[in-house]
């Protein structure tokens, strides 16, 4: 069962320099400040009241949380400890950066009750991370998957498609290199050009060019298929959309849409329609059977996938019909001449 997450995001805190992309607090649209002992308690007791049985997870966003002064890491795992021993709480996340965990810092967490930590690994290229201004290297990510996985931390990948330098070749590079490390899970967050940061600048006087969106899509549909069909969830595609981030001026340029993610599940079922339909005759009329979750994946944003469908192949949908009990990433297709099927991760 998913976990009910209590996020409270400290932008920026304990990160060394600023990344050419990153203005964390615009992001999150939270200002970063570290919250209080009773800020902590009671959001878990909120939660614990709305889990509705699922376990309660603490995560620390939106900094390097093992940079910042460990009194402070003390401080606020110190405040949960008594709700995971009460089994208030099941497990902790943090987020930090690669280059900030060695095999002490790894013990602390572990003894302090973290199960996980997403690191904020954005390429396996070094070429990439330095253009962007991360000051480590693909090696630190290595070393740090090791660490924490001796002392039986689970780990995350935060990956960024489309950074300076990158290319759709390299970051499916960087994503194999990733799932060959063996990540609890993944985000993928395609490049965004957001005001105020040095991306910008860069962008405004023409050293960088963002990924499109038709292209960002289908990086990101690819990256989805490779983590899935290696048995990693990818729990995020795409920034989460906030006030401040959809506000006016905020985001210059780049692949930014409110729902990404719906957009990548969407080319995925576009390709898996379009592969069916290879050998339907040309002004067919089909009728598409899935389950009742994928009705919305499978017709696309604003019914892209059954335009492209009409336009590519000629083939019209006449009707999506849903069985309760359809596999989820199941797809049947019925025409005069009969029946296919397929899945969209066979």
């Amino acid at each position: 069962m998913k976990p009910l997450i209590v996020p409270f995001f400290i932008s920026h805190q304990g990160c060394p320099h600023r990344c050419v992309f990153c203005d964390q607090r615009t992001i999150s649209g939270r200002g970063g400040e570290f919250p209080a002992d009773e800020e902590l308690r009671a959001a878990v007791a909120a939660a614990a009241v709305s889990r509705g049985g699922r376990p309660v997870e603490v995560a620390f966003y939106g900094g390097t949380f093992t940079s910042i002064p460990r009194t402070e890491q003390q401080r606020l795992l110190g405040v949960l400890q008594p709700l995971l021993a009460a089994q208030v709480i099941a497990s902790v996340r943090i987020s930090t950066r690669p280059d900030a965990v060695d095999g002490e810092s790894a013990r602390f967490l572990r003894d302090h009750g973290v199960t996980t930590v997403e690191l904020g690994v954005q390429s396996m290229d070094d070429r990439v991370l330095a253009a962007s201004g991360r000051g480590h290297n693909a090696a630190d990510t290595e070393r740090a998957f090791s660490v924490l996985r001796e002392e039986g931390i689970a780990v995350g990948a935060q990956l960024m498609p489309g950074l300076p330098g990158d290319t759709a070749e390299s970051s499916l590079a960087s994503l194999r290199r990733v799932l060959s490390l063996g990540p609890s899970c993944l985000r993928i967050y395609p490049t965004v050009v957001v005001e105020g940061t040095e991306l910008a600048e860069l962008w405004r006087c023409g050293r960088y060019t963002p990924l499109e969106r038709d292209a960002a899509v289908s990086l990101c549909a690819r990256m989805l298929r490779l983590a899935t069909e290696a048995g990693v969830p990818v729990i995020r595609i795409g920034l989460q959309p906030t006030e401040e981030l959809e506000a006016p001026g905020t985001i210059l340029a780049g692949p930014w849409h409110s729902a990404f993610r719906q957009l990548v599940e969407g080319e995925l079922w576009c390709e898996l329609l379009l592969r069916l339909t290879d050998g339907i005759p040309p002004g067919s009329g089909v009728r598409l059977i899935c389950a009742p979750t994928r009705v919305s994946d499978v017709v696309g944003q604003r019914r892209r996938n059954l335009e492209r469908l009409a336009t590519e192949r000629g083939v019209r949908v006449v009707r999506v019909d849903t069985v309760p009990a359809f596999p989820p990433f199941d797809l049947e297709i019925s025409h005069s001449g009969g029946t296919v099927t397929g899945s969209l991760f066979p």
